[in-house]
């Protein structure tokens, strides 16, 4: 399972939320806050539809093929759908990390 998933599933589990309350209770946005907070807007602005097909995508682990066969699509219109979403994640995932180098070298330069 590669980042992007385990990301995706977390999320759509309650998962994320629950493991990011446990770990930060600073008030300050850790790199996990940001991907919580980040991923929530990211997915509370997509259609009921498009987060049908992530789900089916990510949590049922179905293929492009299975999907378009399912809602009778093609598998380019699928991806057309789920695609946008998963670059936007990436995306956040990255900024994340990058935010976390920064951190952590301030930090070290304050010492």
């Amino acid at each position: 399972m590669n980042e992007v998933e385990l990301n995706i599933r977390l999320y759509l589990t309650g998962m994320m939320k629950s493991w990011t309350d446990r770990i930060d209770s600073t008030g300050k946005e850790t790199p996990q806050r940001f991907i919580l907070n980040a991923m929530t807007e990211l997915f509370d602005s997509l259609s009921d539809n498009d987060l049908e097909l992530i789900r089916l995508r990510y949590m049922e682990r179905l293929t492009l093929r299975e999907i378009a066969s399912r809602y009778l699509l093609n598998e380019h219109t699928i991806r057309n759908h789920t695609n946008p979403t998963i670059k936007q994640v990436k995306e956040i995932i990255a900024k994340a990390k990058k935010n976390e180098l920064i951190d952590r070298k301030e930090e070290i330069e304050c010492q």
